[in-house]
């Protein structure tokens, strides 16, 4: 076990070295990688459109190939789906798309389509090694389990017989990324039964016994996102008692009614009186379940998943499950694929940045403060500057916009530490206002504030523009924990309606051009069925996330939200 141990220690400190000589000279190994994706695919028809004749510096790749969004690939990707995987090589890469990873959906209303190859998987299993090596550092762990809130989504077939599902599902399926987990976390408690389970339900209450059934084993608790955190344990607070039933009988409660969990689940479980007696002691001796998760999990080193952008709402909630425990957010990507990697593990998750790493795609940046719009290279960043994200990629992107909106932090060494910022689109906007998710978030946090002081929990929020009136206003929805008054709700309100502090808001608002700000209450649950409605489109619980701005297109979750309305409350603010 000692040897092991070593044998680890200098195979993480050889991924720590190999970090630092990617990144001691950006610029070569930028030219050297977007050489690499072009020699292998520049035959491709999409390449080919462009003029590119064989050349692959980055001057002409800029000058011939232009800069685009999903819109202008998707019919691409839509006769990759339909050609199938014997007949889509050739279109946007030379190497076959072995599969269709499914976007979260969440933001327009239906998923994405995207392409997925073994590349891919290849760049992942970088990502997570690095990202490893860095927090094994800080917080090391010993020989234990991990518990991972993780779920497939459905998945399906295309027109031309490729699988489609989350990017995450195909990784959870491929043999090699499960030998890099094994490598680089500890083993999943649960079994891959509960992980591939249809339904999640079923998945999330099998997570929460199988941890509790090895919770002096457990060493860290992670999901794909914080939401997925926060909403198992959330979860546990309204189950916990049926989950101690389980144990004290030993036997899988009767609501799960999937055969393969049943018989997974019954190779742990055991008649266990102790363990039971323990763990309705623990839930007992809690404060509104302040340190849920160090009284249940007394070895864990620390808490792992995306906390940044529209994560961010939920750290609040997760510190106070987690108490002391260390929140390390995850690493910076998307379903197009990874950007950089936390190597700074004990930042708080409000602070984490990103260092970009430079061999898994070509990256460049849009000044949001330029009139230009020139993208610049990954070496050319500025700090304190922001910029809208364009990769290029090994499954068949190129300078294709993320929509995400990043400030560059700092460097290290040579490549640039990225900060998220917001999501591009996500924007209210009627008039000259323009407000960002990020101004959605803190005019949220402020009114919230109030809520707090009457002991009410903000759960989740969305928002859109109610256009059907004149004049125009901001609608925003929240979720509470417990019965608010009226007079607290109204001032949640204004205090929400004052918080938006874009000049072409605040101006608009007194000559009444946009209408009084209107909070509206939801039934508390509403979010949970809007999360199930994304799981029955086929998204994955693990890589849910609440849409901030609903638009227009979203007509279904609208349905949702108005269907689940219990108050609502006009700005008097202006």
């Amino acid at each position: 076990m000692l040897l092991e141990t070593m044998q680890e220690r200098v195979e993480l400190e050889a991924v720590v070295e190999e970090f630092e000589w990617l990144t001691k000279d950006v610029g070569r190994v930028q030219r050297e990688t977007l050489q690499k994706i072009l020699e292998q695919n520049g035959a491709t028809e999409y390449l080919s459109q462009w003029g590119l004749n064989g050349r692959t510096d980055p001057d002409t790749y800029k000058a011939c190939v232009p800069v685009v969004t999903h819109a202008d690939i998707e019919p691409f990707i839509r006769r990759i789906a339909d050609a199938g995987i014997l007949h889509n090589s050739s279109i946007i890469t030379a190497k076959p798309i072995t599969a269709m990873s499914l976007s979260s959906g969440t933001t327009e209303g239906k998923p994405k389509y995207l392409p997925f190859n073994e590349d891919l998987v290849e760049n992942t299993t970088q990502v997570y090694k690095t990202s490893f090596a860095f927090r094994n550092r800080e917080y090391p762990i010993g020989n234990g389990k991990a518990l991972q809130f993780i779920y497939s989504s459905k998945q399906f077939t295309t027109k031309g017989g490729l699988r489609a599902g989350t990017a995450t599902t195909h990784l959870f399926n491929s043999v090699d990324f499960k030998q890099t987990l094994r490598a680089t976390q500890r083993p999943c408690c649960s079994p891959d039964e509960v992980i591939f389970g249809g339904n999640y339900h079923h998945s999330l209450y099998c997570h929460l016994l199988c941890g509790l059934i090895f919770r002096h084993q457990i060493q860290l608790i992670s999901s794909t996102f914080a939401h997925s955190i926060v909403h198992a344990f959330r979860t546990f607070e309204q189950i916990w008692h049926h989950l101690v039933a389980d144990i004290r009988r030993g036997s899988l409660s009767s609501r799960i009614t999937s055969a393969p969990i049943r018989s997974a689940m019954a190779k742990l479980l055991m008649p266990d009186p102790d363990l039971a007696d323990a763990i309705h002691q623990k839930c007992l001796s809690l404060s509104n379940w302040y340190g849920l998760i160090p009284a249940l999990f007394p070895n864990v080193k620390y808490v792992y998943g995306i906390m940044t952008g529209s994560m961010e709402p939920y750290i609040k909630k997760l510190r106070h499950y987690a108490a002391e425990i260390p929140l390390v957010s995850a690493d910076y990507g998307a379903s197009e694929g990874w950007i950089g990697v936390n190597v700074n593990p004990k930042s708080p998750p409000e602070e984490a940045t990103f260092a970009v790493l430079p061999n898994i795609g070509y990256f460049e940046f849009i000044p949001l403060d330029s009139g230009s719009g020139e993208a610049v290279g990954l070496t050319e960043v500025e700090i304190g500057k922001e910029y809208e994200v364009v990769t290029t990629s090994f499954a068949g992107l190129y300078r294709y916009k993320l929509g995400d909106v990043v400030r560059v932090a700092g460097f290290r060494k040579g490549t640039p530490e990225l900060r998220f910022v917001c999501r591009r689109n996500v924007v209210l906007s009627i008039n000259l206002d323009k407000n960002t998710e990020r101004d959605l978030q803190a005019s949220v946090e402020a009114a919230a504030k109030v809520a707090a002081a009457d002991k009410v929990e903000v759960v989740d929020y969305t928002s859109c523009v109610e256009a059907s009136t004149e004049p125009a206003r901001y609608v925003v929805f929240w979720e509470m924990s417990g019965g608010a008054s009226d007079e607290v709700v109204e001032e949640c309100c204004n205090c929400l309606d004052r918080s938006f502090e874009d000049p072409g808001y605040v101006s608009m608002r007194r000559i009444h051009g946009i209408g009084a700000l209107e909070l509206r209450i939801l039934k508390r649950g509403t979010f949970q069925k809007v999360m199930d409605h994304f799981v029955g489109m086929g998204g994955a619980v693990s890589q849910f996330k609440t849409p901030r701005c609903v638009g227009p297109a979203n007509g279904k979750l609208m349905q949702i939200l108005a269907a689940n309305v219990v108050k609502t409350c006009f700005s008097t603010a202006y």
